[in-house]
């Protein structure tokens, strides 16, 4: 039990105690309830108007939340946002009814916001025009302060002592209307976000990464939108197993087929054909579209025309010039995989593994994930390719041009520099 859990305190929540006595049942973890009931789902412009006013009077940060419907629709787009502050209470809004939030961005602007995960939400917050200025990522913050397990459910029970509902994850959020179940789950994930913030402040303030924390987190909230996946099919899982260039031109093909299909019935790709039938079809490269029935994934409850549109993407890739055949996955920008390192570069083998000894024990000395401290791609990027001249200030300047935060540079560039400085 660390300090701050010890003293995040609110009259209205009851917080973990000490662990019991051995011939003492521990208590029963209660389940939280809204504290004001669920709010009524605004998906109106006057009842969004009224949100609009209520949440710009509050104060203090916004804790906020948003629900897709990953699995079942087209895209990650939102189909539910959550909001609670103080002063204003909690309320939900139905991005259906509602799909321009920027005039509630606006208001929240200068204002910090909560999220859990941030980065899994903002993208689709974004879509709708809402854009925090600044955040406080409670996972992230989680993580930092060296918590083993993240999930808000965890988080709100380990340093709260509530218990979150579970099994509603999952589900279509495009559904309408959404059921009371679904509704109370959603506004339950806002509930006690300040509160958790709060004691994770204190706890990350205790153990010296407070800092750290909100470097980290004015870096994600000042990141620009991720680019577009250059050929998003060849992500198809699977992949490896696809040899020929013909082959691959029978993956992009059904990839691209399936992704028009997927995005005009607004389904997820994966309901309209499933990855490994299209990796079957691209080793089997069928002639017929009774061939091609045969195939895992073809053939259980799937109507002729749907085949025949699946047949016709393989035809096209069969009847491609060898000049427009995809090419074989080009390695990307930086080093070899690193199984590869003894072989090509023996010396930066040296390097990587020390570096990656220093790097592990660091870590766990900080109690926080390795990949928190620093990213594994940048570790390997400074291994593979040091500075020509390697002194500290040079490799503080190749860590920041990695992405590298402040604090990160700080903490590890010492033990890289005397990484780099390994021979074989």
């Amino acid at each position: 039990m660390t300090d701050a859990q010890e003293t995040a305190e609110d009259t209205s929540l009851r917080t973990t105690g000490g662990a019991p006595p051995d011939d003492v049942a521990p208590a029963p973890i209660p389940l939280l309830e809204p504290r004001e009931g669920i709010p009524p789902v605004v998906a109106s412009d006057d009842a969004l108007a009224q949100v609009i006013s209520a949440f710009a009077a509050g104060t203090g940060p916004v804790a906020v939340d948003a629900e897709r419907a990953s699995g079942y629709r087209y895209g990650q787009r939102a189909y539910l946002v959550q909001l609670r502050r103080e002063g204003a209470g909690s309320a939900l809004i139905d991005p259906v009814g509602c799909p321009d939030l920027s005039g509630l961005g606006e208001a929240l602007s200068g204002s910090e916001w909560i999220l859990h995960a941030a980065t899994q939400d903002l993208p689709c917050l974004r879509e709708i025009g809402m854009i925090p200025t600044g955040l406080f990522d409670t996972e992230l913050a989680g993580r930092l302060a060296g918590f083993p397990r993240v999930g808000l459910g965890a988080m709100v029970e380990n340093v709260l002592g509530y218990a979150l509902e579970k099994g509603h994850s999952a589900v279509d959020w495009s559904t309408r209307p959404l059921p009371d179940p679904w509704l109370r789950y959603a506004a339950l994930d806002v509930e006690l976000l300040i509160d958790l913030r709060d004691a994770l402040e204190e706890e990350l303030g205790r153990q010296g990464k407070l800092e750290w924390a909100q470097e980290e987190f004015e870096a994600i909230a000042s990141a620009p939108p991720a680019p577009p996946r250059k050929d998003p099919w060849r992500r198809t899982s699977g992949m490896h197993k696809v040899r020929r260039r013909r082959q691959m031109a029978v993956v992009r093909e059904l990839w691209n087929a399936r992704d028009q299909v997927a995005q005009r019935r607004d389904i997820s790709p994966g309901k309209i054909l499933g990855d490994g039938a299209i990796v079957e079809a691209a080793l089997a490269l069928p002639l017929t579209v009774q061939a091609l029935m045969a195939l895992p994934g073809f053939g259980h409850r799937m109507g002729r025309r749907q085949l025949e549109q699946w047949q016709s993407a393989v035809d096209r890739a069969r009847a491609l010039p060898e000049s427009e055949l995809p090419q074989p996955g080009q390695q990307l920008a930086g080093p070899p995989p690193p199984r590869s390192w003894a072989d090509k570069d023996p010396v930066a083998a040296a390097r990587l593994s020390a570096a990656r000894a220093a790097v592990s024990e660091l870590a766990e000395r900080l109690n926080m994930p390795q990949e928190n401290l620093i990213t594994p791609d940048t570790v390997r990027r400074v291994c593979w390719e040091p500075p020509q001249n390697l002194t500290a200030s040079s490799l503080e300047d190749t860590l920041a041009g990695h992405g590298a935060r402040h604090w990160q540079i700080a903490q590890v560039a010492p033990l890289l520099f005397r990484a780099l400085s390994t021979e074989a």
